[in-house]
């Protein structure tokens, strides 16, 4: 109604289109001038052809109900003052952001496939309407591939985290994965990455559960000042990578360096946890030490009942069940963070 009553739309047989050349900086998030845009986009080539609209960026704001046809018809249609339809898919993401975030809001993500249409579409009817900013920062991340292709389920290559758990990896390994790239790169997903990912999540943890283990019940020393400076140096390069356009794979190098360091085990721990608040890697989780591969159930229960034997004092029948789980294929060992399982 509000763009309506601004003169920002016209109407045609299938709806109520946005006018894009009533809008002086149409396309600005594309760096392109609209004339450009109009020039470079061929109708049909990205967009379906429609008889009627005025120019082929222009944009429903509101689709018709199809009377004439039945089964063309949309399972989820409305009354409204321009007769029985539905929203246009633009439309629906900026009524849906300002309802909970208001007119204006500080960040908006989504891929970059959204740059030219529909990220667009949205600033164009939102400032239209509003007369104001409608996002003041915009993170758009790459396109993830597999094995130097698109991924599509033509090819065989569209894969889930079932997928990954199938083939014994850690979903966290993925993360791990995912936190090496830069969100603006393309990243190109592989078996071998994912292993290298696996691998390099199981060495931190390993340094992990060893500092918790020196650390154990022992008092905090006081730093000395080259000690403090490192720590506090340390802290302080990881918040301005992360604040540096969420530069993660340059904060997750901080995480590595201050694994090599020789600053206090305590304190190297406490930064860790720190830098994790970030990552979400959840190294305080029990699960964290689960490693290398979901454990088999039956390998978990047999844990499970040594724990139980143990907690009685029956010592032999736990140091059976040790070896029973060894001749499995997996090795135990307790420490005093818990017990770490590993696929041998």
């Amino acid at each position: 109604k509000k763009l309506e009553e601004k003169g920002y739309t016209y109407r045609i047989a299938d709806g109520i289109y946005f006018d894009t050349a009533k809008l002086s900086d149409y396309g600005k998030l594309t760096g392109q001038s609209f004339a450009e845009l109009t020039k470079g986009l061929k109708a049909g080539a990205r967009i379906e052809i429609v008889s009627g609209k005025k120019h082929p960026t222009d944009f429903a704001l509101w689709k018709f109900s199809c009377q004439d046809d039945a089964a063309k018809r949309r399972q989820m249609e409305w009354d409204s003052p321009w007769g029985k339809g539905f929203p246009g898919w633009h439309i629906e993401c900026s009524a849906m952001s300002m309802e909970f975030l208001g007119e204006t809001f500080d960040i908006h993500t989504g891929g970059v496939d959204h740059i030219p249409i529909h990220h667009t579409n949205e600033i164009a009817q939102s400032e239209a309407a509003t007369g104001k900013p409608f996002v003041r920062f915009w993170l758009h991340g790459e396109h993830l591939l597999v094995d130097n292709e698109k991924m599509s389920k033509s090819l065989g290559n569209f894969y889930r985290v079932s997928d990954v758990k199938a083939k014994g990896f850690s979903p966290v390994a993925l993360r791990y994965l995912f936190l090496t790239a830069h969100y603006h790169t393309q990243m190109n997903f592989t078996w071998k990455s994912l292993e290298a990912s696996q691998a390099a999540l199981t060495k931190l943890q390993e340094s992990l559960l060893q500092l918790a283990d020196q650390v154990a019940g022992k008092k905090r020393v006081n730093l000395s000042e080259e000690k403090l400076y490192k720590v506090n140096s340390f802290r302080k390069e990881f918040i301005e990578k992360v604040n540096d356009d969420l530069n993660i794979p340059a904060g997750l190098a901080v995480v590595w360096r201050v694994v090599k360091s020789n600053i206090p085990s305590s304190d190297k721990l406490d930064l860790l946890y720190f830098f994790d608040e970030v990552l979400g890697l959840n190294v305080k989780n029990s699960e964290f030490r689960i490693q290398n591969s979901e454990i088999p159930s039956e390998i978990q229960e047999l844990v499970n009942k040594r724990e139980q034997y143990r907690t009685e004092k029956k010592w032999q029948e736990g140091d059976n069940l040790r070896r029973e789980i060894e001749e499995k294929g997996f090795s135990i060992k307790d420490t005093s963070q818990g017990v770490v399982i590993k696929r041998k």
